[in-house]
């Protein structure tokens, strides 16, 4: 959408962890971000955008594959790795038993369940981004979901800005709020009147 409405300004997307998404922004370095809630919103504007579901990542011979869903007394017996960038808020701790070593990144600890050993929890997003074929995921329906928004600097927002969160709001091209409004043309200028003039006297011959 933003290529059909700015075809001549490109998009660059950059890859960042959860943990520095906000301080990116906040530095100029990226003008917004797609971060996952709570943010220290410090200096930011944000708004929420959606809710995603947490999942179990697996081997896929698991005995939770044999269902379609989890619930977190299934994950009681299982070790469940815990990350150093998880984002996740467990309000009564994480369910399971927790490893010995916790692996910094998703990334590592997805490594360690294709090894064979524990599980992960992550929003499915994370589990879809690394795929691997000797892995499986399966939805946990009663675990707390992992907030996401987009963010921006609380200063004035430039055209540029103003039209990426009307398409991110879905708003139409047309719309008031998506473009900043133009001056007012000047109106066309009225023919001279001829009230109260006299016409030439016509001239006898």
């Amino acid at each position: 959408m933003w290529a059909e409405r700015r075809p001549g300004v490109p998009l660059e997307l950059h890859t960042v962890t959860a943990a520095e998404a906000a301080d990116l922004v906040r530095a100029g370095t990226v003008d917004a971000a797609v971060a996952r809630l709570p943010i220290d919103r410090t200096g930011l504007h944000a708004i929420p955008l959606y809710t995603e579901t947490t999942v179990v990542v697996v081997p896929k011979e698991h005995v939770v594959t044999a269902a379609d869903e989890v619930t977190v007394a299934d994950l009681t017996d299982e070790i469940v790795l815990r990350t150093g960038d998880d984002t996740l808020d467990w309000p009564d701790g994480p369910p399971g038993r927790a490893a010995e070593y916790a692996p910094p990144t998703t990334a590592e600890a997805v490594e360690i369940v294709a090894a064979g050993v524990g599980v992960l929890l992550v929003p499915q997003s994370l589990a879809r981004l690394h795929h691997r074929r000797d892995l499986t995921y399966r939805p946990l329906v009663d675990a707390p979901g992992s907030g996401v928004a987009l963010t921006w600097p609380d200063a004035e927002n430039s055209d540029l800005m103003e039209e990426f969160i009307g398409i991110v709001r879905g708003r139409s091209a047309h719309s008031t709020r998506t473009r900043r409004s133009e001056p007012p043309a000047a109106p066309a200028p009225r023919p001279p009147s001829t009230a109260g003039r006299r016409r030439p006297a016509r001239r006898r011959r």
